[in-house]
């Protein structure tokens, strides 16, 4: 579709002398007898003052009996997929009312496209938008002394899912985790582990403290104040390593059943982590740079506090240091951004966060763009929305009625075992992948366990499914004599499975270009679809065209392997 897109450009430009038109090229709807189509003359009749039609047919004389203009000579020379050079043209054109220009690709072209992806496939499909480039790419950021809820889970899979779109592109990514180890959070846990006697500390103990101990900073000015003795004293244990209190023993001991915790997750959902980030690590130079900003203007001094005057930009004003002296998250956050420059010299940083982050994080990149615009300049933070069950309450962590990360897995398996009698865990994480994966990244989503488990629609588990028949077919086809090879392909749900398969990397490309790993999951399901119907009417095992049709399932399976990797899936081998 690409070539034909711009040999059509091509064209335009020696008609009528237009550099810079950009004629679009789509799949021709099932009603017309074609691969692709243009409105380009539609769309040209408002520069030319000329009937669609005219122009269609002055579009479509120039392109008789397939492309002719230079650009076209050069898409005619399109290789073979035995690497000899082809010179007959890739598409052959027709118009049709009100003024629309149809391409079809001939039939041994298109079977010659098919075994140059799968040549490509046969070595490594990859390009090379970011080749030598570094990418940081920051996302979950759970805080030790809490547990990971659902948000968690949906930003781990979606940091994993563009940190592989990056690595498809050619970068080195580096997967970075920042979580607060010291703060007030972790002053308020403590304040409630400190008034229990627990033998064998678990993280649900951790999880429960946490909410007694915000009520009671909420609710008892007494409680409040020892809180904020207890934040100032753990900045110290910390920053000074100090293992000889009851208060440091507990502490390190929390703060390592924390992090275990993570780890054990993130295994489970096969999602890695390069580099973790505590607030302790970064916090000294956040502070640092803060106090040297605010002598040259840029923060500002607030009853005791330390500012950034957000309002002059449009912003709100945020405190970057307490007036206890304390680093604030702000201030943690300024300290990473230049801790991440010092360890890596990115080309770019990416930041995903929940959406509440958004005004928060446009505050602390307004300040350092003061004093640091290209490290500014080379961040982009994105955002998702909530994830919410069908009718579903607005859940808080403060209040302890939200939804646990391992909670969401739970509930996935429960549907699998209802629907099916048991459970697979590469099929439990694909529909729970996927279900979230499928929505673009911004918006709040409704995640519904029992849908996301069906083996029809638009789900993880159908296009495995579809994978392990196509698997399934390779297997029998293998066992048979190969058919002879027939004369391309010609049937219609071949041709459509064939020409969906050439849209692959153009996809990849606009994925990554936006950061929609949506785009590959709506693309998947699109594919299996278009395999759905090929395997519904072209038999393959000993059909006259058995040798081109293995080639299709085989280019099939390929990208929807790659694609399915790309959203952190594993296809099973039996389902």
């Amino acid at each position: 579709m690409e070539q034909i897109r711009e040999a059509l450009k091509q064209i335009i430009k020696d008609l009528y002398g237009l550099d810079n038109f950009d004629p679009e090229v789509t799949t021709s709807p099932d009603n017309i007898d074609a691969d692709y189509s243009s409105n380009a003359p539609l769309k040209l009749a408002k520069h030319l003052h000329k009937p669609p039609m005219q122009i269609a047919n002055e579009i479509a004389e120039v392109a008789k009996g397939g492309f002719r203009s230079a650009a076209a000579r050069g898409l005619a020379r399109e290789p073979h997929g035995d690497g000899r050079e082809r010179r007959d043209p890739v598409a052959t054109s027709t118009i049709s009312s009100p003024g629309f220009i149809n391409f079809v690709l001939p039939s041994e072209y298109l079977s010659g496209r098919i075994n140059n992806l799968y040549n490509d496939f046969a070595t490594e499909i990859k390009s090379d938008e970011y080749q030598d480039k570094t990418i940081i790419c920051e996302f979950s950021d759970p805080n030790p002394f809490k547990v990971l809820h659902v948000g968690h889970l949906y930003t781990s899979i979606f940091g994993d899912s563009i940190s592989r779109l990056y690595e498809y592109a050619g970068a080195k990514v580096i997967r970075a985790n920042f979580g607060g180890d010291v703060g007030l959070h972790v002053a308020k846990t403590m304040y409630a582990l400190l008034q229990k006697d627990i033998n064998d500390l678990q993280i649900e103990d951790i999880a429960k403290c946490y909410i007694e101990g915000t009520a009671a900073y909420d609710e008892d000015e007494a409680a409040k104040q020892e809180i904020t003795k207890l934040n100032k004293e753990i900045y110290r244990i910390n920053s000074e390593n100090l293992h000889d209190t009851p208060l440091a023993e507990l502490y390190w001991k929390g703060r390592q059943l924390s992090y275990e915790y993570f780890e054990n997750f993130y295994a489970r959902i096969g999602v890695h982590f390069d580099k973790y980030y505590p607030e302790s690590t970064v916090a000294a130079l956040g502070l640092k740079t803060v106090k040297e900003q605010l002598e040259k203007g840029v923060y500002e001094l607030s009853n005791g506090a330390v500012i950034f005057p957000g309002e002059k930009f449009g912003l709100h004003t945020r405190v970057f240091v307490n007036k206890e002296g304390v680093p604030t998250y702000e201030a943690k956050d300024v300290g990473l951004i230049f801790t991440k420059w010092q360890d890596y010299h990115f080309d770019k940083s990416v930041i995903i966060t929940g959406g509440e982050q958004l005004e928060y994080m446009k505050v602390v990149l307004k300040s350092v763009e003061q004093y640091a615009p290209d490290l500014v300049a080379k961040t982009t933070h994105l955002t998702h929305g909530l994830v919410k069950l069908p009718g579903g309450v607005k859940m808080s962590s403060r209040k302890g009625n939200f939804l646990k990360a391992v909670d969401v897995l739970a509930l996935v398996d429960d549907a699998l075992s209802s629907e099916y009698g048991s459970t697979d865990p590469k099929v439990s994480l694909a529909a729970t992948k996927y279900a979230f994966l499928k929505y673009k990244m911004g918006g709040d989503i409704i995640f519904d366990p029992t849908e996301s488990v069906k083996m029809t629609g638009n789900s993880g588990p159908y296009l495995l499914y579809s994978c392990v028949r196509a698997k399934k077919i390779l297997q029998k086809a293998s066992q048979t004599t190969a058919g002879q090879k027939g004369k391309g392909l010609q049937s219609s749900p071949e041709r459509n499975l064939a020409k969906k398969l050439l849209e692959y990397k153009d996809v990849l490309s606009t994925a990554v270009a936006e950061l929609a790993p949506h785009k590959v999951a709506t693309y998947l399901y699109e594919l299996a679809q278009s395999f759905s119907r090929f395997y519904e009417s072209c038999p393959v095992a000993g059909s006259e065209q058995e040798s081109e049709r293995i080639q299709l399932v085989q280019v099939y399976l390929s990208t929807m392997s790659h694609g399915l990797d790309i959203l952190g899936i594993e296809i099973p081998e039996e389902m």
